[in-house]
């Protein structure tokens, strides 16, 4: 019992060095140690055409252009000259001219010429209606209205384009070329971007990349080792055959053992690129 109190009583003593030396002191890794920095992702607004998808689209419309209930007239192909340049979009509101863009667009996808109510159509005409709006809000940022209105055009031609990607993906990839968009599927999990798992994302990349530099330096390892086994093992095959014949006795290695291994062995001192 007396054994067993002194022990007790000095173990406090013996625990604090046991601490001071470290022994059961674990260290963990900090993301120092991995040379990991996270850096907040700029927030882009989803007006801008680099967020919406919207790379533009290339349609010529001029200002000398006759108005849309006026391109086809038969009076003024024998009117003066003065009457036409009055009926051109130069005199005419910028509505009429925002029409005329938004037609020539929708005869890009549009089914027939009275086509007004297909998916194809009416993502066409909230396109030219957003590239619209982007170049409004270029001159008028602070216009609250605009953007709110433009943000939801846009939430609203993604759910089409989403919905037409999952009924008929050839038409969503054509329709997409044709207008020259950039769909972009939302995340799996929504959410803002956050440190924590960002850093999380980090640290996996980071450990994925040293796993391959270790399997990719593991397997030039094992083709240097190959080398020396095929180089060695070739001579073997080579010394094997001609004593063999030396000796008058049937080989037991052919020359298409020996040509397979040479070929093998001139494969792996091939350069990879």
């Amino acid at each position: 019992m007396n054994a067993l109190a002194n022990c007790c009583r000095h173990f406090p003593k013996v625990a604090v060095n046991v601490a001071k030396s470290r022994y059961f002191v674990r260290e963990y890794a900090v993301l120092a140690d991995y040379n990991i920095k996270w850096v907040r992702p700029e927030k882009i607004s989803i007006t801008k055409p680099g967020k919406s998808g919207d790379l533009g689209i290339t349609v010529d419309v001029k200002s000398t252009d006759f108005m849309l209930k006026y391109e086809k007239s038969k009076e003024l192909q024998d009117a003066d000259d003065i009457v036409k340049r009055l009926v051109t979009l130069e005199f005419q509101p910028r509505r009429e001219t925002i029409n005329a863009r938004r037609e020539k667009i929708m005869e890009l996808v549009k089914r027939h010429n009275l086509d007004r109510g297909s998916a194809e159509a009416k993502i066409a005409a909230m396109t030219s209606e957003v590239l619209q709006l982007q170049e409004y809000m270029e001159n008028n940022p602070r216009c609250t209205k605009t953007r709110i209105f433009l943000k939801e055009l846009i939430e609203k031609r993604k759910k089409m384009l989403k919905k037409l990607r999952i009924w008929d993906y050839k038409r969503f990839e054509w329709i997409i070329e044709k207008l020259n968009l950039i769909f972009k599927a939302g995340p799996s999990v929504p959410g803002k971007a956050c440190r924590k798992d960002a850093l999380r994302k980090l640290t996996q990349k980071h450990c994925d990349n040293i796993m391959k530099e270790k399997f990719d330096a593991y397997k030039e390892e094992l083709k240097e080792q190959q080398k020396i086994f095929f180089k060695d093992k070739l001579e073997k095959l080579i010394f094997i055959r001609k004593e063999e014949l030396q000796l008058g006795v049937e080989p037991t290695v052919t020359e298409d053992d020996i040509e397979a291994i040479r070929k093998r062995l001139e494969v792996l001192y091939e350069p990879t690129n």
